[in-house]
């Protein structure tokens, strides 16, 4: 909850400052009113408790009434939530708690898009490729949307990459981290089938198969034989997914696009009456 409360904090200050809402300060500070969060297009909902919080913080009277939870798919007229409060205190949280429900449920809506491709062959992963200080939200939509959180920090497991092997060979590094941190993920990213074999030798607990086409992927699955999972990523798109998916053995496919390319969920705020 504190990740919730300091973002919207922050987008609330970078809106307000420094002079406060100019406009909703000409209406009568009394004035109530009702509007309705509405769907404009079909998609996934994430994001509640940002739209809630954006209110909230702007002014503690303003009432939300949600009429879905997060994850639940909507159509275009769909009814998301009914807001009341004082007029000048909805229209100043508006673009704010919009902004936010937008985002991410685009981002759920991608990923469940994502995850329907797979045809339950595979598990969706996101990737630490987020908007900087939303990483927790964001991947808390991937959630919502039915995929399924990687790292979601440099602390929470070991992932050597191709650049890392400019200073270190992958046996020198699996080697390292399975003395420093046993028991926890060691990943390795290979891009050719012999640094599968040396990631398997060297004892790593996962391997990553990076922009390799689906022929070699299906080798590099043979060549682990099921002793460690197996993870596909390198701008796997909707319409490539399948390929990966049908292979025996790949137990995982990231995707970043789903939090750095996701297209928002147009969601509009209604005044009632109006």
């Amino acid at each position: 909850m504190f990740a919730v409360r300091d973002a919207v904090g922050r987008a609330l200050a970078e809106d307000l400052s420094p002079l406060g809402d100019m406009t909703a300060s000409l209406l009568a500070v009394d004035q109530q009113a009702a509007v309705a969060l509405v769907a404009r297009d079909e998609g996934v909902v994430a994001g509640r408790l940002c739209a809630v919080e954006s209110f909230l913080q702007v002014d503690p009277t303003v009432r939300v009434e949600w009429r879905i939870d997060d994850g639940t798919e909507v159509g275009a007229g769909d009814v998301i939530a009914r807001v009341e409060g004082p007029l000048p205190s909805l229209l100043t949280a508006e673009r704010t708690a919009l902004n936010f429900l937008r985002h991410l449920s685009g981002i759920a809506s991608l990923t469940r898009r994502y995850v329907r491709a797979t045809h339950g062959q595979v598990t969706i992963l996101d990737t630490r490729k987020t908007t900087p200080g939303l990483r927790t939200l964001e991947k808390a939509a991937v959630r919502a949307g039915g995929g399924t959180n990687h790292r979601g920090s440099l602390s929470d497991g070991v992932l050597i990459k191709d650049n890392h092997l400019g200073g270190m060979t992958i046996s020198e590094g699996v080697r390292r981290a399975r003395l420093r941190w046993p028991g926890r993920l060691v990943e390795v990213e290979c891009d050719r089938l012999e640094q599968v074999t040396e990631a398997l030798e060297a004892g790593a607990t996962m391997v990553l198969l990076d922009n390799m086409a689906p022929d070699v992927v299906r080798e590099a699955v043979s060549l682990v034989g099921g002793r460690i999972p197996v993870e596909v990523s390198g701008r796997v798109t909707l319409e490539t997914l399948g390929s990966y998916a049908e292979i025996d053995g790949v137990d995982f496919v990231s995707v970043g696009a789903l939090t750095n390319s996701a297209p928002v969920l147009d969601i509009g705020l209604d005044l009632e009456g109006d």
